[in-house]
């Protein structure tokens, strides 16, 4: 059987997305990889940082098994000349072009996956008022009613319940209906994608304690706690509400295969601690296989030999595997 093709969008041009893209000719993959971005750029980005790479003008038709040293690239061309740590919002629609291209390609089933590098919310945004991130924006495209964002590093999985949301606004954000629906992609893509036959799922509290029976908060008697109930009644394997400050002891974590954290800064500080450079975003619920680098574009870093391509390699290898899983 042919290796899988896995398509890798290369970001924000102005940012350490080509950089790290270059790093992937430094490693073996059992996959087709095939870069989607300007090819002049990552050749410039290549003579900048002294690597040497054999570049493969091609299309998604003839896409080459993976060589170390040597990448194939689908060419979006830029509007203008990236300059690194620069942002120019012509360039913005390249950077969606790619996205767009391997959402279809995905969709169509002319490739297995697509790891995104990172790109800036602010000039897409500058360009397209619509676009609000990576997540909402293929969720929309693929008309996809409810995604989840879960983080991966290593064996810990860490699913959100709200995004990038301000904290006043969380608990209204949390309501039973969405919760039963969080844990229902949750667990189908822990199936699919993970191959596990029953996740199991900690369900986090909202309040400190997970609201100490009543004392330091409701959400997890009135709104948390009957979620669960109605998960399980569906053959989900969740239970809780569990106190946040114990949760992510290797105890706790023994006991389930996956967290729901009902915000950002509940879950993520404790997987970025414990894996900041392997840490993945995969996006469940879509009907594409998609993870992504747990970083942002790192303008200061463009072309200086620092950007660290851990995250990407990790994004890459947890597609590969989940592919073969599915």
């Amino acid at each position: 059987m042919s290796r899988p093709v896995i398509l890798i969008t290369s970001g924000e041009p102005a940012g350490i997305g080509p950089d790290i893209c270059l790093k992937l000719a430094e490693l073996d993959f059992d996959a087709r990889l095939l870069i989607l971005g300007d090819l002049e750029c990552l050749r410039e980005r290549a003579k900048l940082l002294n690597l040497t790479v054999d570049f493969v003008n091609t299309t998604l038709d003839a896409v080459p098994d993976h060589q170390k040293n040597r990448l194939a690239v689908w060419h979006f061309p830029l509007a203008v000349p990236a300059i690194p740590g620069q942002l120019d919002v012509n360039n913005a629609k390249a950077v969606l072009d790619m996205i767009n291209a391997a959402c279809d390609a995905c969709q169509d089933h002319r490739a297995a996956a697509v790891v995104t590098a990172p790109v800036q919310k602010s000039t897409l945004h500058q360009h397209d008022a619509q676009f609000l991130g990576h997540t909402e924006y293929l969720a929309k495209r693929l008309r996809c009613e409810h995604v989840v964002m879960l983080l991966v590093a290593d064996h810990l999985r860490v699913a959100l319940a709200s995004t990038h949301l301000p904290l006043k606004d969380v608990p209204a954000s949390i309501t039973r209906e969405n919760l039963v629906k969080t844990l229902t992609v949750l667990n189908q893509d822990l199936i699919r994608r993970f191959g596990i036959a029953q996740p199991r799922i900690a369900v986090l509290g909202l309040n400190p304690h997970a609201g100490e029976s009543g004392h330091l908060g409701r959400e997890e008697i009135d709104t948390i706690a009957p979620a669960i109930a109605d998960a399980n009644q569906l053959g989900i394997a969740a239970f809780g509400p569990v106190p946040a400050d114990t949760a992510f002891t290797p105890a706790a974590l023994a006991q389930c295969d996956a967290v729901l954290a009902m915000y950002h800064d509940q879950g993520l500080p404790v997987l970025k601690a414990l894996g900041f450079d392997r840490g993945v975003n995969i996006t469940c619920g879509l009907s594409i296989l998609r993870t992504s680098v747990d970083h942002g574009t790192a303008l200061p870093l463009a072309g200086t030999h620092r950007a660290d391509p851990n995250s990407l390699v990790a994004a890459l290898e947890l597609a590969i595997q989940c592919h073969t899983k599915h």
